[in-house]
């Protein structure tokens, strides 16, 4: 499964790309603020993730520049502990501040809503209020809750802010151009 949004490309892992996701992820300033990947970050778990078999319902993408095919993060579908549908993502620290965040996980909600999710949950550690911002900007709203979450790369529970969307019904209008439909009303 590949997205393309105005300027990126998102599509699967390949087993060739563990050494560029390495260099990309191997920042603990990146690893400590997600939930599930371990400190330090190595050859092994970089080969794992990106040999990692697809679920069709849950996927995860590479993110990469639609320009010249760079990767620069990785964002994708997954479920929490509770069994919700969980939106993840994470930019590598050269890309941070391009609105690379916002547009790949954009696209993945656009997705998860064909897929027929109609709730998607996302979190930040509470010291990592630039994820909260990105949330914001793509329709997450805080649930009023503040949870205490494993780190894996920190190796111990985190307080995290708690966030969901709901997606709604597909429509037959969805994808149109706005100004397409109010002409055609």
């Amino acid at each position: 499964m590949f997205i393309r949004s105005e300027r990126l490309f998102l599509r699967p892992a390949w087993p060739e790309d563990w050494e560029e996701l390495l260099a990309l992820i191997a920042d603990e300033d990146i690893v400590r603020n997600l939930a599930r990947v371990p400190w330090p970050y190595g050859a092994d778990q970089a080969r794992d993730f990106a040999a990692r078999a697809q679920d069709p319902r849950l996927p995860h993408f590479f993110v990469s520049t639609a320009s010249n095919g760079k990767l620069v993060g990785s964002v994708g579908l997954g479920c929490d502990e509770d069994e919700r549908t969980e939106l993840g993502y994470w930019i590598a620290r050269p890309h941070w501040g391009n609105g690379h965040a916002p547009e790949a996980a954009r696209a993945v909600l656009r997705l998860a809503r064909t897929l027929g999710h109609r709730r998607i949950v996302a979190g930040h550690f509470v010291d990592n209020p630039a994820s909260g911002r990105v949330l914001a900007k793509i329709g997450f709203r805080p649930t009023g809750k503040v949870v205490s979450r494993y780190s894996l790369g920190r190796g111990r529970h985190v307080e995290s802010v708690e966030y969901a969307t709901d997606l709604g019904a597909a429509s037959d209008c969805d994808g149109c151009d706005p100004q397409m439909v109010k002409r055609a009303a």
